[in-house]
């Protein structure tokens, strides 16, 4: 039975108008683009379900608050807002905004890591893998075996398998570990959260070995409000005060502002209590970001963000937020279309591997269920599987993901249950002739992150 869809705790005051192209229309679009939806305009995807980062909608309190933006240089009063709402938040002593997530990996992750050195994570994602690598270190993950088993029930599938992680800290030396990343909720592994007893652990071991916990806290918010759903003891727990004990397992934490805090362009890096971590990470975001209090952001978005990250915790919202992701979900569940469950927090990962066995790993299944959704229906997803893993560092040759999905992450405050309904009505009109699908091959690739600029074709 589907479940009931859980109605907007805001109205809407703006509309910006779609269009939808032919299917010829898009056959032409998608062939001018090689394949590659990230190559796609955006005025020619009539659901962008590309991401989450950076494309919800802003609140009217948001868009006042970036008409009080002071744009001062150093010092400015958005700067100490933001300050004051962080800190508020996290409970860290120390707060630095940078203009996005993967500009925070890149101000934190050449002080903790180099040459020779692992960094061990419940999953990186692929900008966080990508700086590992830059870096000179190697990515290694270790999530749960739960989660390679997408139609089973676990509430807890983002977790760090902490068993693994013991060992693998005994098999690189303790000395080589330059991180340990917790990804909260887990992008990678389906958007799946991480309970507070694992990122416990996680941390206790962390701690017995003399390494420092990095926490991906892209979408915190979500997998608070997780625990406080399925995790005992957290059930009266406020989202402030689970997020406040989340972060004190950690030693730091990177963010991608654009996901949670509901911005548009935005992130932080959080220092718990080292002022001589907090030193460096500020010397790194001098010349990379710009100076320290404004990280990249105009003034506005200082504001904006200082606001975002106050409505992005509060319950009635993620309630709203993670019951989009359920109500997709059980829609696809009745039309068997396999996908990882329960849902997450922030897209559905439909699992391309079991939908499409015909296609292997290095024909990227992902990819193709992904083109054929826009061919369908004009809806732009991702692949998040081999196509995005890419090659081995050392050898180049394909890697194979433990996952093949296509990612449909839904934008916060902006869609609809009527194109959620699109979505599965899509779906079930590729499942029909699921068997004619073709596998895709790369015809051009950049070193890193191929999957943003690659080009492809589709297999004969």
């Amino acid at each position: 039975m589907s479940m009931k869809y859980f109605a907007e705790p805001f109205k809407i005051k703006m509309v910006e108008p779609i269009k939808i192209l032919t299917r010829e229309e898009r056959l032409k679009k998608i062939q001018e683009a090689d394949y590659n939806v990230f190559s796609l305009a955006a005025e020619d995807c009539y659901i962008d379900l590309l991401t989450d980062s950076g494309t919800g909608a802003m609140s009217a309190g948001q868009w006042a608050g970036i008409m009080r933006g002071d744009e001062s240089y150093s010092g400015s009063k958005s700067f100490y807002r933001l300050q004051e709402s962080a800190k508020d938040i996290f409970g860290y002593a120390f707060i630095q905004p940078v203009h996005q997530g993967r500009a925070a990996e890149k101000v934190v992750m050449p002080i903790l890591l180099g040459e020779g050195k692992v960094s061990i994570s419940n999953m990186h994602f692929d900008t966080t893998r990508a700086h590992v690598e830059i870096a000179g270190a190697r990515a290694v993950d270790c999530v749960v075996p739960e989660a390679l088993d997408t139609e089973s029930y676990a509430p807890f599938k983002g977790n760090m398998d902490n068993e693994r992680l013991v060992r693998l800290i005994e098999e690189y030396g303790k000395e080589n570990v330059g991180a340990i990343i917790i990804t909260v909720t887990n992008n990678s592994a389906g958007g799946q959260p991480v309970s507070m007893k694992n990122i416990k652990e996680t941390s206790e071991i962390a701690k017995r070995y003399g390494i420092k916990v990095v926490i991906d806290a892209a979408r915190f918010a979500e997998d608070c409000h997780f625990i406080k759903r399925r995790e005992e003891g957290y059930e009266e727990k406020s989202i402030r005060e689970i997020a406040r004990e989340l972060f004190s397992y950690g030693d730091l934490f990177t963010m991608s502002s654009k996901k949670d805090a509901i911005v548009n362009i935005g992130g932080l890096v959080g220092v718990k209590e080292d002022a001589d971590l907090f030193e460096k990470v500020k010397a790194n975001t001098i010349p990379f970001e710009g100076f320290i209090s404004y990280g990249g952001l105009a003034g506005r978005d200082l504001e904006a963000l200082a606001i975002g990250l106050q409505e992005g915790v509060e319950e009635d919202f993620l309630k709203y937020r993670i019951g989009q992701m359920e109500y997709l979900s059980s829609k696809l569940t009745e039309a068997g279309i396999p996908h990882q469950t329960p849902a997450g927090g922030h897209a559905i990962f439909l699992d391309a591997k079991k939908l499409l066995p015909h296609i292997p790993y290095h024909e990227f299944p992902g990819q193709a269920l992904t083109v054929e959704l826009y061919l369908e229906a004009g809806i732009r997803g991702c692949d998040i599987g081999s196509y995005m893993l890419g090659n081995d560092p050392d050898t180049g040759a394909q890697l194979e993901s433990q996952f093949e999905f296509t990612r449909l992450a839904v934008p916060r405050r902006v869609y609809t249950q009527s194109h959620l309904d699109v979505i599965v009505e899509a779906l079930i009109e590729i499942k029909k002739r699921k068997d004619s699908l073709k596998g895709y091959e790369i015809t051009w690739e950049p070193k890193i992150l191929r999957h943003f600029t690659a080009k492809l074709q589709p297999l004969k």
